[in-house]
């Protein structure tokens, strides 16, 4: 069940970053609010209205990034990835909590590390812009729900 829905994620993952492959060697840049940039939806155990977009590389090889982005007042249910996350906040405030350490709270510009299958929830607070979060993965795109959806 886990590895269907990383499968299933990366097709997703794959389907929006279709239009965002751009010619070996080009140099370009993205922001949030890009008009060009195309949101999918997260896999079935996130958030409904969560999305996420592909800004460079292939989501089912290694070194994709991505923005993800949830609403305020909205939580990521309990996971894991494969890869470790390089992430930097770029709007919203998000409060990232990690097994076994204290919560933290993102700010914009705000840069964080997560090490591969450190299983973590994270919560977009309310009452504020949404959070969007972008993150570089070594290996392949993928979350992995936890048996344990409402830590």
């Amino acid at each position: 069940m886990k590895k269907s829905f990383a499968l299933a994620l990366t097709g997703i993952l794959l389907a929006v970053g279709a239009t965002m492959a751009l010619a070996d060697g080009q140099a370009f840049t993205r922001s949030a609010d890009d008009p060009e940039l195309e949101w999918g939806p997260c896999p079935e155990f996130l958030p409904d209205d969560c999305r996420i977009a592909v800004l460079q590389g292939d989501p089912a090889a290694h070194n994709a990034d991505i923005f993800f982005r949830l609403q305020p007042g909205t939580k990521a249910a309990h996971h894991w990835h494969t890869s470790a996350e390089r992430m930097v906040l770029v709007s919203g405030e998000m409060e990232v909590d990690y097994d076994g350490q204290d919560p933290v709270v993102l700010t914009p510009g705000t840069y964080a590390y997560g090490p591969a299958r450190l299983p973590h929830t994270a919560s977009c607070r309310a009452g504020g812009d949404p959070c969007v979060l972008f993150i570089a993965f070594e290996e392949p795109v993928d979350a992995v729900p936890t048996e344990d959806h409402d830590h």
